[in-house]
């Protein structure tokens, strides 16, 4: 059964299921057993979906880290009193150590600037310092963004030898195209890196915990799991669609993630439109018989992809609706000729499940020919988000 939220305001809405995270964690732990740790990649405000009350929750399901793309994310979330460790994926820009520090968020080096720079701050501090500070290393091992690259990992290690208030914690690096199982490109990649830590070794430096896969490596390439996983998206019961189906990973769909999201409105008017009539910007769509169209309170400020104008559907009671014209930034039309007794204020699912029927992201990010990262991302900052337990 459909659950809605009451509230004031303009009717358009997301609902968060935080029972289909805690759900989608306990399958991976299930998936890849109790000794290896989970990091939760809350950035980019939890995919959209609101990293402040996502975390708090996931702390409170014992998670193990939380993962976030800056420092400030990191912060947002130590003001807002989460605890738990917290990897700044994405490294750190100058002047930003400091807060590192205060707040206690580990650190991603991804060259060897970043590792004398975060020396000099913590030696700064020796005196009210006991121990050292904590960071991970990032390792380039094809992807070709961030990371030092593998003919530098003696280097490295030198230049880690003369860093006394640091301490190697962890070290990882990150797959280019871990879904696509008729590539070698994942296979290769870990071959380096795992040959890259055996230097570091013998080099006389414990790399500490190893971690290498995505959410597409967590679903299927178990080699990978080494010390700890971290879950983006299938976290919240999505894949990411970077491959054609053809060539995607099927054990995603194998595991039973449940999709956490679903996003409403309403029809704040109804319309009888004549044959040959234009609806919405441009009339880039007409009537081709006599047509009641809906029109909804929600537009690509809110999630509703633009991508998805004049394609694609909503559901209204239960039935899909076309989707027409353009999507524009605050309204949107759907036809619902074929939708018996369709009347101002019904609820529209946008995203989600009404009836027997259901609207997930990952099928609409494949239809548009993007990533569910990105429609997820796309949630308005004005839509409100309720949490549902």
């Amino acid at each position: 059964m459909r659950r809605t939220v009451k509230f004031e305001g303009r009717p358009v809405w997301a609902e968060v299921s935080l029972a289909a995270i805690k759900h989608n964690l306990h399958v991976i732990r299930k998936h890849i057993g109790p000794k290896r740790q989970v990091l939760a990649v809350v950035k980019a405000n939890a995919y959209g979906l609101g990293a402040i009350p996502v975390s708090r929750f996931l702390a409170n399901v014992d998670i193990d880290w939380l993962g976030v793309t800056s420092t400030s994310e990191g912060v947002e979330l130590r003001r807002a009193g989460i605890r738990k460790p917290i990897l700044v994926l994405t490294g750190f820009w100058s002047g930003e150590e400091r807060e590192l520090l205060r707040r206690k968020l580990t650190p991603t080096v991804a060259d060897m600037d970043q590792l004398r720079r975060l020396e000099r701050a913590v030696s700064r501090q020796a005196t009210r310092r006991s121990r050292p500070f904590p960071f991970h290393l990032k390792i380039n091992t094809g992807m070709n963004r961030l990371g030092i690259d593998v003919n530098a990992v003696e280097s490295f290690a030198r230049a880690l030898s003369k860093c006394p208030h640091l301490r190697l914690e962890g070290t990882y690096t990150h797959f280019a195209s871990a879904e696509d199982f008729t590539s070698l490109q994942t296979a290769e990649q870990e071959k380096i890196f795992f040959s890259a830590v055996e230097r570091l070794r013998a080099m006389g430096v414990n790399p500490g915990m190893l971690h290498l896969a995505n959410s597409g490596a967590i679903c299927g390439r178990s080699s990978t799991w080494a010390d700890m996983v971290r879950a983006g998206a299938i976290l919240y019961g999505y894949h990411q669609n970077f491959q054609p189906p053809e060539r995607k990973l099927e054990l995603a769909a194998m595991l039973p993630f449940q999709p956490c999201l679903a996003l409403r409105t309403r029809i704040i008017a109804l319309r009888d439109v004549q044959p040959g009539q234009g609806v919405g910007y441009g009339a880039a769509f007409h009537t081709a018989s006599p047509s009641r169209i809906a029109i909804l309170a929600a537009g690509y400020a809110d999630g509703l992809a633009r991508q998805r104008s004049n394609h694609g559907s909503v559901l209204v009671r239960g039935q899909r609706a076309p989707i027409v014209g353009i999507v524009s930034m605050d309204l949107s039309a759907v036809d619902v000729t074929q939708v018996k007794g369709a009347a101002v204020g019904d609820i529209v699912t946008i995203y989600g499940r009404d009836g027997d029927d259901a609207i997930e992201v990952s099928d609409v990010a494949r239809e548009a020919g993007t990533v569910t990262s990105d429609l997820l991302c796309a949630l308005g900052q004005r839509v409100p988000r309720f949490y549902l337990s």
